[in-house]
This record gives structure tokens, sequence and C-alpha cells, in this order.
């Protein structure tokens, strides 16, 4: 107990003084080793140096740099054009291509930040000149920007499997449909929003405009059908994926688009650098962090505080999401994920909970974190990617975000209370 005292007050504390996450981490690592009466620092560097040196997390850097490339290449208005090709049709049909957009790109990026930086800056100018308040574009986008992690390839799944020794190919595919239900729930309360809201848009095209949608945008659909499609029938490994993702862009973007130069090289890997080094840093520290979790036996302790729960799996699952759900708000997934998971893991393992269906809900659960104030990084994200000179206070972009933020918190338990909706599909999918 007295170790997971030390280290919540350390992290709020240092949080509290505006300290980046990954050093605070660090600190809490140090305290912690204070507290249990040991004193060799070089055990905190060399968790760090080993928490990095793992194959399975190459594949961050190269989906990171994929992601750059595709948004600079002009990938990301290729799928914004062909999902209002779908949807456009459709009363506040921008609201459906936004969600119909996020699928298609969630295949491509597995990161809810660059999601919604890449459409937001798409999308919220559009609705906001077709009539839309800016608060409740910012909010639908941001909303559905965090199913991009949820369907493979995902980002924090790679950190999960890393952390817990499943099969990341397995725990891709346990997000799938999961993520497909939220997106379809988010159009539904989409529905109603265009109905209170009083949006009229509706945009149609010629046969003409339609071929020439579906022949340009029609490589950079094939894209996340080849990565899935790759990982479900083994043809490559998450990591080799993501370096196929990267080949892929370049040759499409450069080659075919031709809107992606060797001068944009240098700018697109300094920017994937320093995606990637942050989400890094934040790994070796956290990994850091655990080892004197490890070290002052606290996922005994757990496993003892809640053994009564044990026999009660739908109510350890229930405390377990209302405890994440309060930790999203503080916190990013990748941290988050690093920390608790190797402590609850065991635990859900003692109630024969299945580890790729808690999985799939723990990293569901930490993506509605991510739009959820004090931290909320997507919200943020989302309404820095529009720079129209339109001010929005964060205040009315919370507001308008509570009927999507309801609808993903009551699918979160519905999954707790109906698990073959994330277990049959996985099923079959594997």
């Amino acid at each position: 107990m007295t170790i997971i005292i030390t280290f919540l007050a350390s992290l709020f504390g240092f949080m509290a003084l505006g300290i980046p996450l990954g050093f605070v981490l660090i600190l809490c690592a140090l305290f912690m080793m204070v507290v249990l009466g040991q004193s060799d620092i070089m055990v905190v560097a060399q968790n760090m140096v080993s928490a990095m040196n793992s194959y399975a997390l190459m594949a961050i850097p190269f989906f990171m740099l994929a992601g750059e490339i595709m948004d600079r290449g002009g990938l990301s208005i290729r799928i914004v054009q062909f999902s209002k090709l779908i949807v456009g049709r459709i009363r506040g049909g921008l609201g459906y291509t936004a969600i119909l957009a996020t699928i298609v790109f969630s295949g491509l990026s597995g990161s809810a930040v660059a999601d919604a930086a890449a459409l937001g800056a798409i999308l919220i100018p559009l609705m906001v000149k077709n009539g839309y308040k800016k608060s409740r574009s910012i909010a639908f986008i941001a909303a559905g920007a965090i199913v991009a992690p949820m369907i493979p390839p995902s980002i924090p799944m790679i950190v999960m499997g890393t952390s817990t020794g499943l099969s990341i190919t397995k725990l891709f595919m346990s997000g799938l449909v999961p993520g497909l239900i939220v997106c379809l729930g988010l159009m539904v309360a989409w529905f109603f929003v265009v109905r209170i809201d009083k949006y009229q848009d509706t945009e149609s095209f010629t046969w003409e405009e339609a071929k020439a949608i579906m022949k340009d945008s029609l490589p950079a659909l094939f894209m996340p059908v080849l990565i899935v499609g790759g990982i479900r029938f083994g043809i490559f490994t998450p990591t080799e994926a993501g370096a196929f993702a990267v080949v892929y862009a370049l040759i499409i973007c450069m080659f075919y688009y031709k809107e992606f130069t060797v001068k944009d090289i240098s700018q697109v890997f300094l920017s994937s650098v320093t995606s990637t080094a942050t989400i890094m840093f934040i790994v070796a520290g956290a990994t850091a962090a655990g080892i004197y979790f490890t070290l002052g036996q606290v996922p005994v302790a757990m496993a003892e505080a809640m053994g009564g729960l044990i026999e009660h799996p739908l109510l350890l699952l229930i405390i377990i999401n209302v405890f994440l759900l309060v930790m999203g708000m503080v916190m990013d997934c990748t941290p988050n994920i690093l920390i608790f998971a190797p402590v609850l893991f065991p635990l859900i393992g003692r109630a024969d909970i299945d580890p790729y269906y808690f999985a799939c809900l723990m990293n569901f659960n930490l993506c509605v974190g991510l739009i959820t104030p004090p931290v909320g990084v997507v919200l943020y994200v989302a309404m820095n990617a529009s720079n129209d000179g339109q001010k929005v206070s964060l205040a009315d972009v919370i507001r308008d975000s509570i009927p999507f933020f309801g609808v993903e918190v009551a699918l979160l338990f519905l999954m707790i209370f109906i698990p073959e909706l994330i277990t049959v599909p996985l099923g079959w999918l594997t």
C-alpha cells in the first residue's frame, strides 16, 4: 500500500507542476526506489533501456512515419472525398463522412491523435462552412478519432502486447468489430444531433465525378485492406506491416498522386521522430516505475485486496473499468497501459476472464479518456486542427461532446455485460 500511495502522490504532484509525463514517471520510479530502501539508480536506467529494446515496439515508428507521409502526400483528402461520395447525399452528410473516413484512416495510422489532426484539418472547416457549429464539429471529429486505436493497426495494442506478452496480432483483431460498433453508435447519435441542431446539408455527385473520385481514391482504400489482411493471414508481423505501410505510402504519394517529393522526406522524418520519441520515452519511464511495482508486491497486494471479487467477474470488471475511466481523464493511453496492465492482467486471469476480451475493454476505456478533461489530448488536437481564425472555447467543445461521450461509455458497459460482442467476432477473425 505504501508503494501505491508513493506512486500516486508523486505522479499527481509532479503532473500538477507541469513536468512532462516521461520525466514524471522516472521521478516516480526514483521515489519508489527510496521507499523500498534501494539505492542502485542504475536499475532505473537499465530498465529504461531494456524497455525500448523491443522488436514489437519497432512497429510504432513505422506507423507514425506512414501516417505523416499519408497526411502530407494527399491520402487523407482522397479518403474524405471517397467518404463524401458514399454518404454525402444523406442529411448531415459531413458527419457521416467523418465517421466513414475515420474507419478507413484508422486502418492506416493506429493513432487517435493522427486521425484527429489529419481529418480535423480537412473536415472541420468544411463543416463550419456548411453551417455546422464549430464546437459540435470538433467534438464529433474527436469522438470519432478515438476509434483509431481500436481498429488495427493500433499503437496502444502494440504497447499492450509488449507489456503483457499477449499476441499483438490477436490483440489487433479483438478491436476490429468493437471499433465498428462504436462507429455505428456515433452515427446513430449524429442522426439525432443533426435533427436537434437542424443541419440540412447534403452533397451529390455526377456519374463522371463519382468515377473520377473512385479512380483517384482506390490506391488509398487498398492500403488498410492490405495491412489488416496481411496481418490477419500471417503474411507479415505487425512490425513488418508498419514497414510495408511506409513503403506503400511513399510509392503511392510520390509516383501516383505526385504530391510528395524528396524535399518532404526530411520534414516527415523529423515530425515522426518527435512523436515516436515522446511515446518511447514514456514507455521507458513507465517500465522503470513498473519494476518497483513488482518489487513492492503491488500485483499480489491488489489480488489480495480484490480477492473477494474473483468469484464475481462481472462486478470486478465494472470496478476496474470505473477506475480506468478515472485514470483515463488524467493520463494518456500508453502510460496507463504500461502502469496498470501488468497489475490488472494477473487479477483478471485469476477471475477466468479472457485476457484478449479484457485487453479490448481496457483499450476502449482508455481511448474514451482521450476526449475527457482535464487532459483530453484528442480534444485539444481537434481544436487546433482547423486554423480558420474562428475561436471556440474548450467548455463549448466539452458540452457539445456529451452526447458522443455518453454513447461511447454506454457501449463500453454494454460490452462488459455482453462479452460476446467482442469474443464471438474475435473467434471468427482468429
